[in-house]
């Protein structure tokens, strides 16, 4: 049985003793959100600091949000941030510094302690840290020491294959780009990034049905669109500037469609902070329609519409004879749904799915949007495909406000795997690669999260690189990823906070303090820029304005050309197939021109990205109905329902954010949207089974769950909530409840961990 609970220092779970249960907020940011936004940001950067901050924040001349991917408006406003925007930036921008001397006071044990919240409030990393072997405490080490330290691991491996190279979202589209040639370079295509545990359902099932794993939408069409669906996500808090475009969409006369199983506020009221109505009036009513789907039962709920949508003959026929195959295949099998399969998969009447159905009818142009909801299930991609097949259908895919718009929750993941961090090149990208940089890639696929966590764990793998995140509390099966770990011979983390990866070490470990986005990074050849893509394919330059944290940080870009040099150094001194890597470091224009030559769409790139608002990367079915599937076609699909066995006396869990948090990073312990103050350890349960299962509402109770290999997780220490969601489910916050979602468990066809669909028992302490 594994338990994983973090713990302040006197045993009690995280920092609840303070916890306090209101109730839900109607309305969403209005002047409550400005307030904190503020008083967050002067209280970690001070007044002077902060103004010069958030006044550059998604700013044309200024730096990229480091939080969510959601694209900037032509006409950006004076604050062109959301409150969770401002909060990333205060994190970033903190006047606190974890220097040598903390490492010094408190051994690994000691750090390892607390929770993440105390954690990331000591501050920025200020130096290079090593853990040596048997050590119990990190020390400083210096730069080249520390790339000589890694090269020397790497080249002492027995196969390239032996390492893996892990990618945060929040990773620059040049270091993006220098990390994967130096990987291949090396030797391997282990590159796993967070996207295996996010939205690599999305890119699997969009890139078979439409030939590219990215949305087909612009900000410009959101504004147009006459029905907007929002399937599981939850933009009040994940995507937060996303709810002035709904407003915006909805002034022009869009409806607007929710499905979750919680009714989550900001689709219910938004109040603008920067509009009279928002600060003074009553806002903006949002969602039309709230559909509070069963978990894991948007896969019927989209058949059943389907089936509708045929039975009236409400079919765009020219679109779909002319761009789509398989249509005749996939309307047979929607119209023989059983609908007592989707009344039980479901929870929604027919009557509920009927009203949904007609507007879907009536529209003219209509956008799906879904996030983590759609995507963290055993039948994910299956799911997302009967979204797209929904789109083809309409015909809403190269039409003016409409198409598929996947959410993205981190702020340059899709550039990210637009410069090549993906586990799975494809032949043509390592072709380019391999012409430009004058060697052969390596073919074989390499590991993604999940394959990589496996062979961490069997002695496959036994270096670990990090290029940002904080990886043993955003995977899947907590303390199974965190024995991995320490079953390396190395581990390294690029980093710009001390967070719980730090602390779960491999035999020798370093930690790499870089930059953030929001500082200035000069180079030799002066002050440089870097670049992003955003969640709508627009790829822009960001600016950082503040100065750095310490004299001894490095850019993610010189850490990563530091170590490739270092590693790929021959004896005679050159580098090995005469890779720049010196040049890439010197000024980020080289590495530019390499993107350009290298990945497709990017010609002209640095003039395209140095210009006010960037460039749109090329989308054939989005620009001109073109699909590039094997079939040259939108492909739909057919896909069985699935209805989800939970047994009696169980849960089915879905894990989800607070809304003081960005991913694992915790912010502090407000989820005031859902009536949360004081704490984290909640499991979210409706009224009715609280009673069934015996319980008291306020109970505390351990979360349990059993995986494909008949094991038991625990989660300990949790307060019973009870709460407006479909009978039968529940949910927790993450990472507190990782532990619980096995390995093993994943999405067909992505290995995507099934963090939404967590069969638990609730037992009370």
């Amino acid at each position: 049985m594994t338990s994983s609970t973090p713990s302040t220092p006197d045993g009690s779970p995280g920092d609840d003793r303070h916890l306090e249960i209101g109730h839900p907020k109607s309305a969403a940011a209005g002047v409550t959100g400005v307030r904190v936004a503020v008083s967050r940001a002067v209280s970690s950067m001070g007044p002077r600091r902060s103004w010069k901050a958030l006044r550059g924040l998604n700013q044309k001349d200024g730096f990229d949000c480091p939080s969510c991917a959601w694209p900037d408006p032509d006409h950006r406003a004076a604050a062109e941030f959301c409150e969770n925007g401002a909060k990333a930036t205060a994190e970033e921008g903190t006047r606190a510094r974890a220097t040598p001397e903390l490492f010094a006071r408190h051994s690994i044990a000691d750090l390892d302690a607390h929770d993440e919240l105390w954690l990331g409030q000591q501050g920025r990393l200020t130096t290079p840290m090593v853990k040596r072997p048997d050590a119990t405490h990190y020390e400083p080490i210096g730069w080249n020491d520390a790339f000589d330290l890694v090269a020397d691991h790497l080249n002492a491996l027995d196969d390239p294959d032996q390492a893996a190279f892990y990618t945060s979202g929040r990773t620059s589209n040049e270091a993006a780009f220098a990390y994967q040639l130096f990987a291949r370079a090396y030797g391997t295509n282990n590159l796993p990034d967070c996207s295996n545990m996010c939205h690599e359902s999305t890119g699997v099932a969009l890139a078979e049905t439409i030939g590219i794993g990215k949305g087909s939408v612009s900000l410009r069409d959101l504004y147009d669109a006459d029905l907007i669906v929002v399937a599981g996500q939850n933009p009040g808090t994940n995507h937060p500037r996303m709810l002035s475009a709904l407003e915006t969409a909805k002034r022009r006369g869009a409806r607007i469609i929710s499905i979750n199983p919680l009714r989550e506020t900001g689709l219910v009221n938004f109040r603008n902070p920067q509009k009279p109505r928002g600060v003074v009036g009553r806002g903006t009513d949002l969602a039309d329609l709230h559909l509070p789907v069963r978990t894991n039962g948007d896969l019927a709920l989209f058949q059943a519409i389907g089936s509708l949508l045929v039975g009236w003959d409400a079919i765009d026929h020219a679109f779909v004879a002319q761009h789509t195959v398989g249509y005749d295949a996939w309307a047979a099998h929607v119209s023989a749904v059983d609908w007592d399969v989707v009344r039980a998969a479901t929870g929604l009447t027919r009557e509920q799915i009927t009203e949904a159905a007609a507007m879907l009818r009536d529209s003219s142009a209509t956008i799906w949007c879904w996030a983590m909801g759609l995507t963290q299930h055993r039948n994910a991609v299956a799911t997302i495909k009967e979204v797209v097949n929904l789109a083809l259908v309409r015909g809403d895919i190269g039409r003016r406000g409409a198409g598929l718009c996947p959410v993205r929750g981190h702020s340059n993941v899709q550039g990210d795997r637009s410069m090549g961090i993906w586990e799975k090149p494809p032949a043509a990208f390592l072709d380019r690669l391999g012409d430009h940089f004058g060697f052969e890639p390596p073919r074989e696929h390499g590991y993604d999260t999940v394959d990589a966590i496996r062979a961490m764990r069997d002695g496959r793998v036994r270096v670990f690189f990090a290029l940002g995140g904080n990886f043993v509390q955003a995977a899947p099966d907590t303390e199974v990823t965190a024995d991995a770990l320490r079953g390396c011979d190395l581990t390294v983390h690029v980093s710009t906070k001390l967070n719980r990866s730090h602390l779960v070490c491999g035999r020798t470990a370093l930690i790499l303090p870089t930059l953030g986005r929001t500082e200035v990074d000069r180079q030799a050849s002066g002050e440089q820029f870097v670049t992003v893509e955003d969640s709508m394919s627009v790829v822009h330059a960001s600016r950082g304005r503040l100065e750095p944290a310490s004299e001894h940080l490095l850019s993610e870009t010189a850490i990563v050309t530091g170590v490739a040099e270092a590693t790929l150094r021959e004896t005679d001194g050159t580098s090995r197939f005469g890779i720049g890597w010196a040049a890439m470091r010197d000024d980020y224009r080289e590495v530019r021109g390499h993107i350009a030559a290298v990945v497709p769409g990017c010609a002209g790139y640095e003039a395209n990205t140095d210009r006010p608002g960037g460039f749109v990367m090329p989308h054939p079915p989005r620009d001109s109905r073109e699909f590039p599937t094997p079939e040259g076609a939108g492909v739909l699909t057919v896909s069985p329902i699935e209805v989800l066995h939970v047994p009696d006396g169980h849960l089915l869990l879905q894990t989800l954010r607070s809304h003081d948090q960005f991913n694992t990073t915790i912010y502090g312990l407000s989820d005031r949207y859902r009536g949360i103050e004081g704490g984290r350890h909640v499991v979210f349960v409706h009224h009715d089974d609280v009673a069934t299962l015996g319980l008291d509402d306020g109970a505390v109770v351990d979360l349990v769950s059993v995986g494909p290999d008949g094991r038991e997780r625990r989660a300990g220490g949790f307060r019973v909530v009870e709460y407006e969601l479909p009978r039968g489910t529940a949910a927790a916050y993450y990472p507190e409840t990782n532990p619980l979602v096995a390995l093993d468990s994943v999405a067909l066809g992505s290995n995507t961990p099934t963090s939404k669909s967590v069969v638990v028992r609730l037992e009370p302490r």
